[in-house]
This record gives C-alpha cells, sequence and structure tokens, in this order.
C-alpha cells in the first residue's frame, strides 16, 4: 500500500537562502541550494579525526566569510565517502550530521567537510538536504523562505545531532 501523501503545502525557496546551524554556532548565514549537487557541504578547515569513546570524531575550523569569529568544532563522523567537487573531480570527505534551520523549520541534515575558500558560499545545500521536506525551488529568485528562526526547546539545543527530534514546525508532528 502506498504511503499517504502530505497534505502539508509546499513551500517555494529560492536559489540562495538564509540558514543557521545552531549546533554550529552558525546564525543567518547566506547558502547556495544546488539542485545539481547531491550532498550538502560547509566550509571547514584544519580537520582533525580522533577517536571518542570507539567512535570516529572530527575537529575543524569554521572560518566564516565576512565574520570575525572562527568557530571550533568538534562532531562524530558520520562516514567518509568519495564526493564529487565542482569540478566534477571526486574527493575523500567526511560527512557529519547537524541540525538545519530553514524559515521556520528545522531537521538534521548530513553535510559534508570541503574547503570552500575559494567558492562564493560557505554552505551548499544538496538536494538530500531538502528532499521529503516538500520545498520547490525557483531557480529565478532569492530569499524567499525569510529569516532561519525556527524554535528549538533548550533541550533540543543541548542536544548532540545523534539525539536531535526532527519536528515539522507547521504540523507539531516529527517527521
Amino acid at each position: 500500500m502506498a504511503k499517504p501523501r502530505s497534505t502539508r503545502p509546499q513551500q517555494i525557496i529560492g536559489w540562495r537562502e538564509h540558514i543557521s546551524l545552531p549546533q554550529f554556532g552558525i546564525f543567518d548565514l547566506p547558502a547556495k541550494v544546488d539542485t545539481g549537487a547531491r550532498t550538502s557541504a560547509l566550509h571547514a578547515v584544519d580537520q582533525k579525526l580522533f577517536d571518542r569513546d570507539g567512535a570516529p570524531w572530527v575537529e575543524f575550523m569554521i572560518p566564516l566569510k565576512n565574520r570575525r569569529t572562527t568557530r571550533r568544532i568538534c562532531a562524530p563522523v558520520l562516514e567518509e565517502r568519495d564526493i564529487k567537487n565542482t569540478g566534477g573531480v571526486p574527493e575523500r570527505r567526511l560527512v557529519v550530521r547537524t541540525t538545519l534551520v530553514i524559515s521556520k523549520r528545522h531537521w538534521l541534515i548530513d553535510v559534508s567537510l570541503a574547503n570552500r575558500e575559494k567558492m562564493e558560499f560557505d554552505v551548499i545545500l544538496g538536494r538530500s538536504a531538502i528532499r521529503r521536506h516538500r520545498m520547490l525551488v525557483d531557480p529565478r529568485r532569492s530569499y524567499l523562505a525569510g529569516p532561519p528562526n525556527a524554535v528549538m526547546t533548550a533541550p533540543e539545543r543541548d542536544l548532540t545531532p545523534e539525539q536531535m527530534p526532527i519536528h515539522d514546525l507547521h504540523t507539531g508532528e516529527e517527521e
């Protein structure tokens, strides 16, 4: 039996949107929505792998353009895989999981860590980040979603990405 279709209306977003990655301390950052890219990418440098309780973790720095602070982050490694760069050449990247906030909604996404120093945007949102969230991309327009201001409770802000529940703020249901 087929799964019933969601009654939630589709949200139209632009090819550029303001997002937040609150678990990484990143708020209101311009991101490129790239449906040609499968995996999202975050500008991260000085990556160091380490072991925590028998699991691989990575420590990295997020040097954001036009921001005074550089953030040092530790996160569990979800996987390491080959991802094609902008030139189409596969490169080995670490992938971590974090919360994406766009408009009034938030959910978990997988994001690869890459040196995007020469790119215009520090973050690329690939199609897997927006799939199953009823979003349509209008490639002619930008910043349609409004500011990223999903309401996250105090316990959610303190959770690791693995513990984070995924809520749809339109319905109040977990996805």
